[in-house]
């Protein structure tokens, strides 16, 4: 089992080298694909290994020059389709690509709706903490309230995710030096 997690660690740290976050600290990219491998696996019990293993990949075809051949030659089908259930269409428009994870998050595979609710769930902790550089109150509050409209397709598969999404959705999250409900 570790063998497999190190081989998709160190995959996904090279595919993702050179990249940051968002956020005000320029955090190295490869932090959040292995925060949500970890969110799965420690907060949420999941120990099937190519679940995990799409967590620590679920960006590099989106965000790197990896394509899903690729993914299926290192990690095997089963990984390549979590994987391309988790990627979005870059050749569609942003809202476009938004809509559809909402209209398809609920004909997902239970594997990817794990890796999609552990993805948010780490995107939204740190949007409570932190907003990304440039972002204005509207677009986080939209952003939050998309990410609920996701989840909620993802509701079936694990209770400890879901109960961690209603914590922050019924949370706050700070902008500005002030305080605002993730939910209206």
């Amino acid at each position: 089992m570790d063998t497999h997690l190190l081989q998709a660690t160190h995959f996904a740290a090279i595919k993702h080298a050179g990249q940051r976050r968002k956020d005000p600290q320029q955090t190295p990219y490869i932090n959040h694909p292995i925060a949500v491998a970890h969110v799965l696996w420690k907060e949420a019990g999941v120990q099937d290994v190519p679940t995990l293993q799409a967590a620590l990949l679920h960006d590099t075809v989106e965000d790197t020059d990896t394509s899903f051949e690729e993914i299926g030659s290192e990690f095997g089908p089963l990984v390549r389709q979590i994987v391309f259930e988790c990627t979005d269409d870059k050749s569609l428009p942003k809202e476009e690509r938004k809509r559809l994870q909402i209209v398809n998050a609920p004909h997902k595979s239970n594997q990817a709706k794990l890796v999609k609710m552990a993805d948010k769930i780490h995107n939204l902790r740190d949007l409570q903490k932190t907003p990304p550089e440039g972002w204005t109150l509207p677009r986080v509050q939209t952003y939050f309230a998309w990410a609920r409209q996701v989840t909620d397709g993802c509701r079936g598969v694990n209770p400890q995710l879901e109960a961690i999404l209603e914590g922050i959705y019924a949370g706050e999250f700070e902008y500005e030096g002030m305080k605002y409900r993730c939910i209206a």
